[in-house]
């Protein structure tokens, strides 16, 4: 798999055109049980290959079962400077529910231990599932200002189709998920992080000053990027495409100096529709001078900004987004529903 991943970092030498590589992402699987020189030889091909900024964020998403001094150290070391932990909870039985192989105990332990090595520090939680009360969502929240962790990514559980959960919730054995209690866990985080100084900078992240995470916001932005390995996900923002998500085929087509992957080619629409969705997740908002402006292609050659301030009426007197200095940005209510209020701005095809 290593190998396969260096050929595909050097066949996709031309993707991003010199542009300066300003974020690395380990991550899309448990890169924390590569060894510490695996991550140094892909770190090396991808400073051979492209222009890796000298202030480049580099995140490895970890497990906190992984963590421990001798690995800190390690990725220190190769260059790793920011760190996604995936925690999820700090109450063993909800752990035990969701799966996961960590204790709350672990958890705790270890974001101590790399708190010591890393100042910028991720963390996941999991809110609106059966198990969790308001009481111990307050304490999950309350525990990651405690330890000073400076950016927290929180997602409300979803069942997804044809899986082990949604197998055990139809047959009972699983309380299904309560949109209400999402919809007030969510109203809740938002106010406690609030008044614990921290950012709300897009709908599932929170950071301190100066911690948003880089590389999130350059995909919400709506800049260039390339994925590398199975699954992975690039855009030059024009098209889009994904590698095969087989492992045994990725491996086989790369020794033969093939990458697998799909393409689509966007439209100007597409992209809009793309810009619609992703930037009413983020603080700033819908810039409608940078719709005005054509910036999505010829097709948008008729004033579509236009267009989106009309519709958008109906959700500012509702009181779910506000108009500000030509951004339309949603409200604390209007974030609940920030897919439905997207699809709804959508622009037809032509």
């Amino acid at each position: 798999m290593l190998a396969a991943l260096l050929k595909e970092t050097e066949l996709q030498r031309d993707y991003l055109k010199n542009e300066p590589v300003e974020t690395v992402y380990f991550g899309g699987g448990t890169p924390s049980l590569l060894t510490i020189e695996d991550l140094k030889l892909q770190l090396e091909k991808l400073s051979e290959v492209f222009d890796i900024s000298t202030d480049a964020e580099i995140t490895l998403e970890a497990n906190p079962d992984d963590i421990d001094d001798d690995k800190l150290t390690g990725w220190k070391k190769t260059g790793i400077n920011r760190l996604s932990i995936g925690v999820q909870s700090f109450f063993e039985e909800d752990l035990l529910w969701m799966n996961r192989a960590h204790s709350a105990q672990q958890a705790i332990g270890n974001l101590q231990l790399a708190s010591k090595q890393f100042d910028n520090i991720t963390i996941d939680l999991i809110y609106g599932h059966p198990l969790l009360t308001n009481e111990k969502w307050r304490q999950n929240v309350e525990q990651v200002i405690s330890l000073n962790i400076p950016h927290i990514s929180c997602y409300a559980l979803t069942v997804e189709p044809k899986t082990p959960l949604q197998k055990l919730i139809l047959e009972k054995k699983k309380e299904n998920i309560q949109q209400e209690k999402q919809a007030d866990h969510f109203l809740l985080l938002m106010q406690w992080l609030q008044d614990a100084g921290y950012e709300h900078y897009e709908i599932s992240n929170f950071s301190k000053p100066g911690f948003r995470s880089r590389h999130n916001t350059s995909y919400w932005q709506g800049k260039n990027y390339l994925g590398l390995g199975p699954s992975a996900h690039s855009y030059d923002g024009k098209t889009r495409q994904w590698n095969i998500s087989n492992n045994t085929t990725y491996i086989k087509s790369l020794s033969k100096n093939e990458i697998p992957f799909e393409k689509e080619i966007l439209t100007p629409v597409q992209q809009l529709n793309e810009y619609i969705m992703t930037s009413l997740r983020t603080k700033e908002g819908l810039n409608l001078e940078r719709v005005r402006s054509s910036a999505f292609g010829p097709d948008s050659h008729r004033d579509q900004s236009q267009d989106l301030e009309i519709r958008s009426q109906k959700f500012i007197k509702e009181g779910k987004m506000l108009l500000r200095e030509n951004k339309l940005i949603l409200t604390k209510e209007g974030k609940l529903f920030a897919d439905g209020i997207a699809a709804e701005l959508f622009i037809d095809p032509v």
